[in-house]
């Protein structure tokens, strides 16, 4: 693959000369692919300033021109599906498999985006149900918020930048883009992919870097809104940091699924050993802890270890791969040493476990304690848990003993168990007869406790995005 290089965009221009340049690395060969032009905190400030003076100019363009631009960014992302799944599975280790859905269900997310654009509505308020408003109504319309800073993670650095990208466009708002330092050729190939489809070139400041990028966005002012993906570490920092402004956070979660002593167990075993090695379990909702009936857990067990045992491991560009590698080594290093603490803790490997630099095997461990990481913490790795139950209540009760609460799945075909569980599962999403693994673009998505704040989808993050203005109309009473 041809060196890359991810490129500052301030005020409209490509910056690199006289920066900082750090290297990307496949982490499946450990080769350099690419390089990023670090952001000095000079270039920060001007991006700000930057964004602040194009928010006018960007709120005045016509909504069916947001529109237009975004649905040409879906067709020229559609045309070139083949070569942005290729740079997501080298910058990330992320097999082909996954990055063709990514980039499928991403171009589908600007589809959703670009007519959100057209369905900015407000209403009109009579004023006479009050005895004071007999002469006057009100009206109310959508306005953006002004600067959105999209700060997004590495593990679906494409789809997650559209969910931020294509909404507050679609809302009338500059962005200011700071992409995960892991992947930033697919943040500027998607830059210059927008520019060519017509984008505003003044309405999208993008600065790579640490941290330090990050909180200074975070912190200034000039930022009206911040829409996160990450961690819960970092989802609390940012919390604190961003004072009076909105703060949209998509973070973490150790997700529960349930199969019931009625489940199809054919189905169960089957989507949990897809759902919980997919991007090598690298997913907020990724399937982590299963919990399976005392009745049907041996042919559960049975049924898992086998699917597992058949995934493909290697290279992450050979189509057929199933399952590649983590973001780096040590990511891979840290799943491992929480597969070791759960073992040590008393729990058994099923079948998995093994390291190579950034590759873990899928690994499957049986009824580690619920003190272990492995359960009450998020992976984020290759590594589900199968933990046995007798009653139905014991099972919601442990998936509910967690400070996230993102999306858990239940297998089962009991209405009255089905319906139990929607009602008490403290999540923001359940799936019924699925994993917790299971998103559409288009849906609500988002949860409670340390989970996050808001939904994303572009319909949900649009109305985010927007603030209400009302405005009064009396009557002056002149004929």
């Amino acid at each position: 693959m041809t060196m890359k290089t991810a490129t500052l965009l301030i005020n409209g221009e490509w910056v690199t000369e006289n920066r900082e340049k750090a290297s990307v690395f496949n982490p499946y060969n450990g080769e350099v692919v690419g390089e990023q032009v670090m952001a000095t905190e000079s270039d920060t400030e001007r991006a700000l300033k930057a964004a602040v003076e194009a928010k006018q100019e960007t709120k005045s363009i016509p909504a069916h021109t947001r529109a237009d631009i975004l649905h040409k960014a879906a067709f020229l992302l559609k045309e070139r599906k083949e070569e942005f799944a290729n740079l997501l599975s080298s910058e990330l280790g992320k097999t082909l498999k996954n990055t063709r859905g990514e980039v499928e269900r991403s171009l589908e997310t600007l589809q959703l985006s670009a007519d959100e654009a057209k369905r900015l509505m407000g209403e009109t308020l009579p004023g006479d149900v009050s005895s004071r408003g007999e002469k006057a109504h009100a009206s109310t319309y959508k306005v953006p918020v002004g600067v959105v800073a999209a700060i997004t993670p590495f593990n679906a650095p494409l789809n997650l930048m559209v969910h931020k990208i294509g909404p507050a466009f679609a809302g009338g708002n500059v962005v200011i883009l700071k992409p995960a330092p892991q992947t930033p050729l697919i943040a500027h190939a998607f830059v210059e992919l927008l520019l060519e489809a017509g984008y505003p070139k003044h309405a999208l400041q993008v600065v790579y870097g640490g941290v330090e990028v990050g909180q200074k966005i975070v912190e200034d002012s000039r930022t009206n809104l911040i829409s996160f993906t990450g961690g819960i570490k970092g989802g609390s920092d940012i919390s604190k940091r961003a004072g009076m402004k909105k703060v949209l956070l998509e973070l973490g979660g150790n997700a529960g699924t349930i199969v019931h002593k009625d489940a199809d167990i054919e189905r169960a075993s089957t989507l949990c050993a897809q759902t919980g090695f997919s991007n090598s379990g690298q997913s907020c909702i990724s399937v982590q802890r299963i919990y399976v009936h005392a009745s049907v857990l041996e042919s559960f067990k049975d049924k898992v270890k086998t699917k597992v045992e058949a995934l493909k491991i290697g290279d992450p560009v050979d189509p057929d791969t199933d399952v590649g590698t983590l973001v780096d080594e040590n990511a891979a290093a840290r799943v491992k040493s929480w597969i070791e603490e759960a073992v040590e803790k008393g729990a058994d490997i099923l079948t998995g476990g093994g390291l190579n630099k950034a590759s873990l095997e899928p690994t499957v461990l049986f009824n580690p304690p619920k003190e272990a990481k492995v359960v009450c913490e998020e992976v984020f790795g290759p590594v589900i848990s199968i933990i046995p139950y007798e009653y139905l209540d014991e099972a919601l009760a442990e998936v509910n003993d967690s400070d996230t609460g993102l999306q858990a799945g239940i297998f089962s075909n009991n209405l009255s168990v089905i319906q139990k569980a929607s009602r008490v599962l403290d999540v923001g999403g359940v799936v019924v007869n699925g994993t917790s693994n299971f998103r559409l673009d288009h849906w609500p998505y988002g949860g409670v406790k340390n989970s996050g704040i808001g939904r994303e989808g572009p319909r949900y993050a649009v109305e985010e995005m927007t603030e209400m203005k009302m405005i009064v109309h009396l009557e002056s009473g002149e004929e």
